[in-house]
């Protein structure tokens, strides 16, 4: 099943520590199979405030997810990024092709009682 890493980047300055590690995260997610899949696009924020920008990179699977952000490589990159920039990131994972919300719905009306 798919899997993405979501980071909520709120930057208020550009530092040059930032810009190296642009130039250097792809070379840690390629062992991993991750892709770019939003990067350096400007939100439209539909409701609530939302600040900043969102980076999302797709893998093909969370085990490889975990290992990319686990790994020594991008370990070693990422003080350049947290040190400058504040935001969130997460990993999750997809749903898949034939997924239904309604049966979500279902089964959640059916958890809470409703």
């Amino acid at each position: 099943m798919t899997a993405y890493a979501i980071a909520h980047l709120r930057p208020e300055t550009m530092h040059e520590d930032v810009l190296t590690y642009i130039e250097a995260i792809q070379s840690t997610m390629d062992p991993f199979h991750g892709r770019f899949l939003v990067h350096g696009k400007q939100v439209e924020v539909l409701e609530g405030p939302f600040p900043g920008t969102v980076v999302v990179i797709g893998f093909p699977d969370i085990e490889r997810a975990r290992a990319w952000y686990a790994s020594d490589a991008y370990q070693s990159i990422l003080p350049l990024r947290t040190r400058h920039m504040a935001g969130e990131a997460v990993l999750v994972e997809g749903v898949p092709a034939d997924y239904d919300a309604a049966e979500t719905a279902a089964a959640l009306r059916a958890e809470a009682g409703l």
